[in-house]
């Protein structure tokens, strides 16, 4: 290592410790331990352009261990993305480019939001399917369009996590050759050291997933940091592990001690720590003019490599046209012009379908129009009817398959699904069973926080599972996905409902969850001219009453809106009018104006609910007065009908509840 190499690492350094000192708050064990080997990284290999951070053919470089963040904030600074010095010095403050954890889309160069351990790791995954598929898609002898490799910098604590084992498993089985981790090995984790909880044999776990390994015994090594790194970028048919051996809190007091992790080095450590490196102890944030000048180089670096693809950019536009200008629209994020006249329509005369069913129909149709439509699931395929028919599954043989097969990794599927949106050019979606959705729930909690573009399909989605029983009986999922900000739940009650919400998923600017039945439903009378612009607006008027004006109104969504016509019909009889909207969705209703809402479910009629899921929540519809019907238990084992019936979800509750608002008091 040269002298210039030793300064621009132990600048990283100090202007990340000193953020956490001016901040009082953050994470300096890190940076001090990884800076050595993410400098190796950056200076060496990382091909990014910090002048447009979002340059279509730039490696991606993913902090995993996101409280690690100044260090990040660090190599963004020096190298010459739109982050300056008075932002680091707001680290972690109110208002700030630089906040405690990496936040997609709020710091330029920051890929992924990170910081929930193993998130990044699982993300990273996704990116490099995303890589490889659209290499296998658009590149042609000669032109390399899409040719890059995705690296993150990875945590003993990310290597802990469930959700690291299940990416890694999925990794190694796609043979994802261009993802690179360098582990950031320092024995240490919060409650102390890791042999307290992590003493199996990293390296040969992650062979036995069908990694490559390797490990460089001294952190500060570049050059042997360099060499792995080389090596790591050869193999290409299996991803790559580096375990780099560190020390927390490199230099400090508090080197290779628990304490190095979480909490500021404070004034007298902070002074030790620059006596103990050879680091002036005035000014804070110093940036030496020679490194300042050597990582700053990667501007120019960028320039060149971004206009250098420009221009093969223009030569393979002008060679294939057709396909330049798929790429264009794809990553720009753009549907194609008439894209949902493909959608299929469906009469009331048309048999039952399952609205999983209907969504498979809805799928396939779309992926003759829409090549950037890609998925699977969590093998569930032919339960949750996800596949794409006549497609090739994605794998080593085919990297331009469109199925994509997760395994049985519910919460590694969404975060790939992140990673696939994150890295652009795909508009993918992943599937499982509605109940499942909680071993997801931490990556739809990111997907919401980042707006990721992806679809997740949850069939199977209340007590009409039947015998499977409780564990399988989604109750409380409706309403802790509706909790989420950011997420849109779609709950269509029949196939002309589902083909609407396909098309409002695909036009939404963040995640969406679609609730479908494994029980078949009738094509509902009116949903083929109400529902596509009916759906879009969260609710709407399915059925009116003839005559009269309704003195209740019914709200259902999903397999529920036939239960609420069937109770209108029978209501209609005794004289009592009703109006029945369906509601698949409360964000795409909350998004409407005032006198919309007011219009659809006006606060002077009484009103009465009905969704085969907790009731928590609906007060804000049925008002004070109202009477919201639901399952605020858990199920029970036996077939459907059967459980309904037992569980009060039925006609006679439904017109019970209706004759009690509508009573005198």
């Amino acid at each position: 290592m040269t002298d210039l190499d030793e300064t621009c690492i132990n600048t990283l350094r100090f202007l990340s410790v000193d953020a956490v000192e001016k901040a009082k708050s953050g994470h300096p064990g890190l940076p001090l331990g990884a800076a050595p080997m993410a400098y190796a990284l950056w200076d060496r290999f990382l091909r990014h352009n910090p002048a447009n951070p979002r340059w279509w053919d730039r490696d991606r470089f993913i902090l995993s261990a996101g409280h690690g963040s100044a260090l990040l904030y660090a190599l963004l600074h020096m190298t010459g993305y739109d982050l300056s010095l008075d932002d680091l010095r707001a680290f972690r403050q109110l208002g700030s480019r630089t906040p405690g954890h990496p936040e997609y889309g709020h710091t330029p160069g920051v890929e992924s939001t990170t910081g929930p351990l193993g998130q990044g790791f699982a993300t990273g995954v996704g990116m490099a399917i995303a890589e490889r598929h659209l290499a296998a898609r658009f590149n042609r002898e000669g032109f390399p369009l899409v040719d890059h490799f995705t690296y993150a910098l990875v945590s003993d604590g990310d290597l802990m996590e469930g959700l690291a084992s299940e990416a890694a498993s999925l990794a190694g089985s796609m043979h994802l050759g261009k993802l690179i981790y360098l582990y950031d090995d320092n024995h240490v984790s919060l409650e102390g050291g890791t042999e307290l909880t992590f003493t199996e044999d990293v390296l040969r776990r992650f062979e036995a997933y069908g990694w490559h390994t390797a490990r460089v015994a001294d952190g500060n090594d570049v050059e042997a940091v360099a060499q792995a790194l080389v090596t790591a970028r050869g193999e290409r048919d299996r991803p790559s592990l580096i375990a780099v051996r560190t020390h927390i809190g490199y230099g400090s007091p508090r080197q290779d001690t628990r304490e190095a992790h979480g909490e500021p080095l404070g004034p007298e450590g902070t002074k030790a720590t620059k006596l103990a490196l050879g680091w002036p102890l005035e000014p804070a944030f110093l940036v030496p003019d020679p490194a300042r000048e050597h990582l700053g180089k990667a501007r120019a670096r960028g320039a060149a490599l971004e206009e250098e693809w420009n221009v093969l950019f223009q030569q393979y536009r002008e060679r294939f046209p057709s396909d330049a200008a798929l790429f264009e629209r794809t990553q720009r994020g753009e549907l194609p012009e008439g894209w949902s006249r493909a959608l299929p329509s469906f009469g009331p005369t048309d048999p039952p379908l399952a609205t999983r069913g209907a969504s498979e129909k809805v799928l396939n149709a779309l992926a003759s129009v829409l090549p950037e439509l890609v998925g699977g699931s969590a093998d569930l395929a032919p339960s949750t009817m996800t596949l794409l028919k006549g497609l090739p599954s994605f794998n080593l043989e085919h990297p331009e398959g469109r199925n994509f097969h997760f395994g049985v990794r519910e919460n590694a599927m969404v975060a790939a699904l992140n990673g696939i949106a994150l890295h652009g050019g795909l508009r993918p979606y992943g599937a499982t069973f509605f109940v499942f959705s909680d071993y997801a729930r931490p990556s739809l909690r990111l997907a919401a926080l980042m707006r990721t573009r992806i679809v997740v399909v949850f069939t199977h989605d209340s007590i009409h599972v039947g015998e499977d029983g409780p564990t399988h009986q989604p109750i409380e999922q409706l309403a802790g996905l509706r909790a989420m900000p950011g997420m849109t739940v779609i709950r269509p009650a029949d196939a002309n409902e589902v083909a609407a919400s396909w098309k409002a998923a695909l036009g939404r600017p963040g995640p969406v969850s679609l609730i479908l039945t494994r029980q078949k439903l009738p094509n509902l009378p009116g949903t083929a001219d109400l529902a596509s612009e009916g759906l879009a607006r969260g609710a709407y008027v399915l059925s009116e009453p003839a005559g009269p004006a309704p003195r209740a109104i019914l709200i259902a969504t999903g397999s529920e809106v036939e239960l609420a016509l069937q109770a209108q019909a029978t209501l209609a009889r005794e004289g009592l009018p009703t109006r029945v909207v369906s509601m698949p969705s409360w964000e795409l209703f909350e998004e409407q104006d005032a006198a919309y809402r007011a219009q659809v479910i006006p606060r002077n009629v009484p009103r009465v609910s009905v969704e085969a899921g907790a009731t928590l929540g609906w007060s804000r519809y049925v008002g004070e007065d109202g009477i919201a019907i639901g399952i605020d238990r858990f199920g029970i084992s036996a077939p459907g009908p059967a459980v309904a019936k037992s569980l009060g979800l039925t006609l006679d509750r439904v017109l019970e509840a209706v004759r009690r608002v509508t009573s005198p008091a």
